[in-house]
């Protein structure tokens, strides 16, 4: 015979058992609505202004590259206007790449200055890691998949690097492209620390930053994108600005990178290994996810920008100026912003 206290207790469990799936049920709800809300948006004027100081004495022609961000499937630029004392054109580069090209014979003895405005809009950009039935046949063909196997300059693939990135992913056990890239992903992070103290930080080179385990969004993304085209998996380097999140206007102080890797079920995949090394709460979301605070100007590495060229140019996010055929100092320019509406 059961107990009166059996009797309550087992009289309990059906209220608390249809409390549980209620509570499940919105839970379930919650991560839906979640995973299904719009793309975050943030439109922003922008500006970049680029002092050209005084040439060596006898220059007799300057050239200057300037990079100009391009509209893509999430990125929107308008209004775009320039502030020149001298004429200029824009150009189309590699990948896709947009400059502004100055030519000037007999250039000024004295400093000038270039300016370009625009309004930019972006949107997040958050990759479904389920594939979706045959979507690489609806995907456009990316022209330069070859490209984005290949090594750069400081990015070689060599024995070394083809046994580090397959220890990797074979310490992980990962079978798929997808839990490979996932596996390189948190080796970085979890690896490398963003430290910009001492020298050789910023190159984005590979063996640095393999050596020394730290560095900036370069340095990261070096290994990331080194590994994958190790292991037979395109991936690709972008560089822009990031928009400070804790004021509606101000200066940016220096460019930021991040890359993708590609998935035949997948498509581009978005990655940005530095920004989870900072921030470890966010690793998850910066895994398939780039935010909508920043502005791409370019993509890829080694670039050429004009014929004759001898050295390509590591990555393309300051002003490049060529006096006589010798390149000179880069050019830091400033860098401001003002949320729309404001």
């Amino acid at each position: 015979m059961r107990s009166t206290t059996d009797l309550i207790r087992r009289g309990w469990q059906r209220p608390l058992s249809l409390l549980w799936q209620a509570m499940g049920g919105l839970l379930v709800l919650a991560l839906m609505a979640a995973s299904t809300a719009p793309p975050r948006t943030r439109t922003v004027h922008f500006s970049y202004k680029a002092v050209i100081g005084e040439l060596p004495a006898g220059t007799r022609q300057v050239d200057i590259w300037i990079p100009v961000p391009h509209s893509s499937a999430f990125q929107q630029i308008s209004d775009l206007t320039v502030a020149s004392p001298y004429p200029y054109q824009f150009d189309t580069a590699q990948y896709g790449n947009r400059m502004m090209h100055l030519h000037l014979q007999k250039p000024p003895g004295k400093e000038f200055a270039v300016e370009m405005q625009f309004t930019a809009t972006r949107r997040e950009h958050i990759q479904p890691q389920q594939p979706t039935g045959n979507a690489e046949a609806k995907r456009p063909i990316d022209p330069y998949m070859k490209r984005w196997l290949q090594p750069d300059r400081l990015v070689p693939i060599d024995g070394s690097i083809k046994r580090w990135a397959r220890a990797v992913v074979d310490s992980a056990g990962a079978k798929t492209d997808l839990q490979r890239a996932r596996a390189v992903y948190n080796h970085v992070i979890a690896t490398v620390k963003y430290d910009k103290t001492g020298t050789g930080w910023g190159r984005g080179d590979i063996y640095y930053a393999c050596d020394t385990r730290r560095g900036n969004c370069t340095d990261f993304h070096a290994i990331f994108i080194g590994y994958c085209r190790a292991l037979g998996i395109p991936a690709r380097f972008a560089i822009g600005f990031s928009l400070p999140t804790d004021r509606p206007a101000g200066q940016v102080s220096g460019y930021h990178c991040w890359a993708e890797f590609y998935s035949k079920d997948l498509g581009w995949v978005p990655i940005d290994a530095s920004e989870a090394a900072k921030n470890p709460a966010r690793r998850a979301y910066f895994f398939g996810a780039h935010d909508e605070n920043r502005i791409e100007f370019s993509l890829g590495r080694d670039l050429i920008l004009y014929p004759g060229q001898v050295q390509p140019l590591n990555y393309f996010i300051y002003p490049l100026v060529v006096a006589d055929g010798q390149s000179l100092t880069p050019v830091m320019p400033a860098i401001t912003y003002r949320n729309a509406g404001r």
